[in-house]
């Protein structure tokens, strides 16, 4: 096994150059740790500069039998982009696709076409001058997000007309029943046959518009979820990781295939926003407003987010920080930044006298020599009211909701403002900032912080009855609950800080019994990664994606060591 591995990093080496296999602890530390959660041993770090280096890479490593785990941007929400421990039965090698960040722009941006590495602030980036926009803009739950991460994932987005993120249009290698390596185009560019030249052609955009196919039956996004999510007395949610409506291939894939590119639609930008900020101590009021928006308005909202009183709080003192570095610094280099605290954080832990956490401990004390960063109509509401909703409207949609909110607020329980364009983007910025607050909090609470149990959780789009009420035994077992998320579809995050000497995997399965109870879907819009097991109609998505398990086996499963066996993999 060493020799085969000496043999196999060589054959790496080669195909992407020495500088790009990593294989150090502290050079892979970065790769293989996850933001939120997961960590494990890998024998290498390849990081191919472009799509025909990944194929090569794949061949490889299929030929050498290792387990291979494909990463884009590592925020480790369940563990799905790195390892899970040490006791797999092969080696592992993490392929990371950041290098390759080209988007082609197809029939003048209606269109565009994402490498592996293309970020959504690229994209975002790229599309403004056009007038259009992508699938999504800022995040919910980490800065630097993938475009091919969100489409792997089953990202939701929180843009309510647009749905899940979605295509059925890729091109992506897999390995057959035959146990075979296969390059599969359904991108709908006529490329070719040799994989390697139609690699080629696509990293260079060497296509003509009369090779852009458009074929039957294959959409770039989810075209019925406007629709869908107006059915709000339907008995399921309106968007789920394991809905067999939106898993088709690289959609939903997880990393069970080698995706090369996506193809997705933009958006027209819309010309005219407003925000509307909404503060109630009455759950059924808010659940009035998503019923009367979703069912008897013109206007669907562009977005619709609530945060709670206790989220609202984590964030305004352990998400400040993120708040004022995208206001100071833009969204373009946030990636930068934080590669470069990973790069700090890998750095330090070579140093046993250092404490864990030092990036975060220092991040956390500079942003407190930083004035009051929210509005002050944002902060007393925050004093009065429990729940907080953020509802942005477009177009005619802006009149629609300013003449029903007048006619309901201000009440004995509620009240309304619409915000000024600093303070709208000040209250979704706060909003994004609420996801990475929990995981500051325990950084520096690690004395009475056992860890954090983090779940997205989908509710039917008929309930009416979303504030969750724990039984007293699991609720003295937390610190703090965290509740925010995208109201309209009905999918809340949920961030549980579990005190010192409670087990978070313990309580993280009771809380699955609850939600089950409930009618709910989780998780909703990451994926199952290694925390979760698959449901039916996904774990025959990943059988038929991968079915000779070679790709980050234990995805969606209960066990790591499934796979090929020495005998077989030789």
């Amino acid at each position: 096994m060493p020799d085969r591995n000496a043999d196999l990093i060589t054959a790496l080496q080669g195909a992407v150059g020495a500088g790009h296999v990593l294989t150090a602890e502290a050079a892979t530390r970065r790769f293989r740790t996850g933001y939120r959660f997961g960590t494990g041993k890998v024998l290498a770090v390849v990081r191919p500069g472009s799509l025909v280096e990944q194929w090569r890479v794949l061949q490889a490593c299929h030929q050498a039998g290792v387990i291979i785990i494909m990463q884009a941007s590592n925020t480790g929400l369940t563990g799905g982009s790195t390892p899970d421990g040490d006791e797999y039965d092969r080696p592992i090698v993490l392929i990371s696709t950041t290098r390759m960040a080209k988007i082609h722009l197809l029939e003048g941006g209606r269109q565009v076409v994402c490498l592996p590495g293309a970020t959504l602030f690229q994209l975002e980036k790229t599309l403004r001058p056009l007038g259009r926009e992508p699938h999504s803009v800022i995040g919910s739950s980490c800065l630097g997000a993938s475009v091919l991460g969100g489409i792997s994932n089953n990202s939701g987005g929180a843009l309510i007309h647009r749905g899940p993120a979605f295509t059925q249009l890729a091109i992506y290698a897999r390995v057959n029943e035959a146990g075979a390596i296969e390059l599969v185009n359904h991108i709908g560019l006529r490329l070719g046959n040799d994989p390697e030249a139609m690699l080629t052609r696509l990293e260079r955009g060497d296509f003509t518009a009369d090779e852009i196919e458009h074929p039957a039956g294959r959409a770039a996004s989810d075209p019925d979820y406007a629709q869908h999510v107006r059915e709000i007395d339907a008995a399921t949610p309106a968007r789920f990781n394991a809905d067999p409506r939106r898993l088709c291939e690289a959609s939903g894939s997880a990393g069970k295939l080698m995706i090369f590119a996506v193809r997705l639609d933009s958006f027209a930008a819309e010309k005219e926003t407003a925000v509307f900020y909404i503060g109630s101590n009455d759950a059924a009021a808010l659940t009035r407003i998503r019923r009367d928006i979703l069912g008897g308005f013109a206007s669907l909202p562009v977005a619709g987010e609530y945060i709670h009183r206790t989220a609202f709080d984590i964030a305004a003192l352990y998400g400040k920080d993120t708040v004022i570095a995208i206001e100071k610094l833009g969204t373009d280099r946030l990636p930068a930044l934080f590669a470069a605290k990973a790069k700090f954080d890998a750095f330090a832990s070579r140093f046993s006298f250092l404490p864990k956490d030092l990036s975060d401990r220092l991040m956390q004390a500079a942003s407190q020599l930083f004035p009051q960063h929210l509005p002050a109509r944002m902060r007393d509401y925050r004093d009065r009211f429990e729940h907080h909703l953020l509802l942005k409207m477009s177009g005619p949609g802006i009149a629609e909701a300013r003449t029903y909110l007048a006619s309901l607020f201000p009440s004995a329980g509620g009240d309304f403002f619409e915000c000024t364009p600093e303070e709208g983007a000040k209250a979704f910025l706060h909003r994004f900032a609420v996801a990475g607050a929990a995981i500051r909090y325990r950084a520096i609470h690690r004395d009475t912080v056992s860890d954090i149990v983090a779940l997205d959780v989908a509710l039917r789009r008929n309930d009416q009855e979303w504030v969750e009420r724990l039984p007293a035994e699991m609720d003295g077992k937390l610190l703090h609950k965290l509740y925010y998320g995208h109201f309209f579809c009905h999918v809340f995050h949920q961030d549980y800080v579990v005190k010192a000497g409670h087990d978070p995997i313990a309580i993280e399965h009771e809380m699955w019994g609850l939600l089950d109870g409930r009618g709910a879907e989780y998780p909703a819009e990451h994926n199952v990664g290694h925390l979760y097991p698959a449901k039916p109609a996904l774990a025959a998505h990943y059988q038929a994606l991968d079915p000779c398990n070679c790709f980050n086996p234990g995805i969606g499963q209960t066990s790591k060591l499934y796979c090929w066996g020495e005998e077989e993999a030789a």
